[in-house]
C-alpha cells in the first residue's frame, strides 16, 4: 500500500509520513503483513464502490463492503492497542513495590533502634566490667582474707546479671528485616528485567502508530472515492470534508503517546535502579552488622563465663585476667558495631530520598 502512495505526486503533504511508513514495513515482517492486508481490503471496498458507480448509484451491499472494510481496519488497530495498554499503564506493581520499600526500610530503621538500646546494653556492661577490674586492683594489694575482693565480686555479679544484650528476639526481629530485603532484592531485580525487555521491544509498539497511520490513509482514500461517487453535495461535503483529516498530525500524536511511554517506562526503570541500590547497600551494611554482633556475642559469653568462674568457683584471678584479655577487643567491637549502624541509618535515609526523587522527577516527566 506504501508504495503507490509514496509515488503519488497529487499527495505531497503525506510524502514524509509514507515514506517512513515504508520503511517501516520493510523492517517489520508483522507491519509488512498488516499492510498487505491493508492493501487488499481497500482494493475490495474500492472495487465495490466502482460496482456501485456502475450502475450510477451506491448499492446497499457497496456500502456494507465499505462499512465492513472500515471495521475490519479498526479492528485490527484495536486488538493491537488492546495488546499493548495492560503493559503500557500496568503499573499497580511498581506502586505496590515501592510501598514495600519504604515500608521495609522503616522495619529496619526499627530494628536499628533495638540494635541501638543493644549497644547501650553493652556499654554498660563495659562499664560495670571496667569498675570491677578498678576494684580488682586495689583489693589485690590488700591483705588475704574472705572479702579480699567483696567488691569487684559484687561487680561481677552485676555485669553476670546484666546478661546477654543480643536476646533471641533480637536475632528474630534481624533475620526477619534481612530476608524482607533479599526478597526485596528479587523483585526488584524482576520487575527491571521486565523493564529492560520492554525498553529493547519499544519499536515494536510503534507498529500501533504506523498503523493507524496506515489505516487512517486508507480510509480517506476510501472516502475520497465515496466523495466522487455520491451525487448529492450535502453527502460529497462531508466525506470531502473526512478527506481532509491531517493524517500526518494522526503519526505525530500517536508517536508522541510512545514517546510520553518509553518516558514512563525509563522513569520506573531510574525508580527500580534507584531502589536496588539502596537495597543493596542495606543488605550489606547488615551483612557487617551481623558479622559484628556474632564477634561481640562470642567475646560477651566468654566474660560472663570468666565471671561466673570468678563469682561462683571463686577464681578471682583467673576470672580477671581472662577478662582483661578481652576487654580491649570488646570495646573496639561495640565502637564498631555503633558506626556500623549509623552507616546503615545513613545509608537508609539517603536511599528514601533518593527514590523519592526519582518518583518526582518520573511523575514531573
Amino acid at each position: 500500500m506504501g508504495n503507490t502512495h509514496a509515488r503519488n505526486p497529487a499527495d505531497p503533504p503525506h510524502a514524509a509520513e509514507l515514506s517512513a511508513y515504508e520503511a517501516a514495513c520493510m523492517a517489520d515482517a508483522d507491519l509488512r503483513s498488516f499492510d498487505s492486508n491493508l492493501r487488499t481490503q481497500t482494493s475490495h471496498a474500492i472495487e465495490a464502490l466502482a460496482a456501485g458507480v456502475g450502475v450510477r448509484a451506491l448499492s446497499f451491499d457497496s456500502l456494507r463492503e465499505v462499512t465492513g472494510c472500515l471495521m475490519e481496519m479498526n479492528q485490527e488497530v484495536v486488538r493491537v492497542i488492546l495488546d499493548c495498554k495492560q503493559d503500557i499503564w500496568g503499573t499497580q506493581e511498581l506502586f505496590e513495590l515501592v510501598e514495600e520499600y519504604f515500608e521495609n526500610s522503616l522495619q529496619t530503621l526499627d530494628f536499628l533502634s533495638a540494635l541501638d538500646k543493644c549497644l547501650k546494653h553493652a556499654r554498660d556492661s563495659q562499664l560495670l566490667i571496667l569498675i570491677a577490674l578498678q576494684q580488682f586492683e586495689g583489693e589485690d594489694r590488700r591483705a588475704g582474707g574472705a572479702d579480699r575482693f567483696a567488691r569487684t565480686l559484687e561487680e561481677l555479679r552485676n555485669f553476670k546479671a546484666a546478661g546477654d544484650p543480643f536476646t533471641k528476639e533480637f536475632f528474630r526481629i534481624f533475620q526477619a528485616v534481612y530476608r524482607n530485603h533479599v526478597t526485596m532484592l528479587e523483585k526488584l531485580q524482576l520487575r527491571k528485567s521486565k523493564l529492560d525487555k520492554k525498553l529493547r521491544y519499544l519499536h515494536a509498539w510503534r507498529k500501533v502508530s504506523s498503523m493507524i497511520f496506515a489505516a487512517t490513509f486508507a480510509v480517506i482514500l476510501i472516502c475520497s472515492v465515496v466523495a466522487a461517487a455520491v451525487a448529492q453535495p450535502h453527502v460529497a461535503g462531508a466525506l470531502a470534508a473526512a478527506a481532509s483529516i491531517p493524517v500526518c498530525s494522526v503519526g505525530k500524536w500517536i508517536d508522541s503517546l510512545l514517546k510520553n511511554y518509553e518516558n514512563a517506562v525509563k522513569g520506573q526503570k531510574e525508580t527500580i535502579v534507584a531502589m536496588q541500590v539502596g537495597t543493596g547497600l542495606v543488605i550489606s551494611d547488615l551483612e557487617n552488622i551481623r558479622v559484628l554482633v556474632d564477634r561481640l556475642e562470642i567475646e560477651i559469653q566468654s566474660m560472663l563465663q570468666n565471671a561466673e568462674l570468678a563469682v561462683e568457683e571463686g577464681e578471682v584471678k583467673i576470672g580477671v585476667e581472662e577478662i582483661k584479655k578481652k576487654l580491649s577487643a570488646f570495646m573496639k567491637n561495640i565502637d564498631q558495631l555503633g558506626v556500623q549502624a549509623d552507616n546503615c541509618s545513613r545509608d537508609i535515609r539517603r536511599a528514601r530520598t533518593v527514590v523519592l526523587q526519582r518518583i518526582i522527577k518520573s511523575s514531573n516527566q
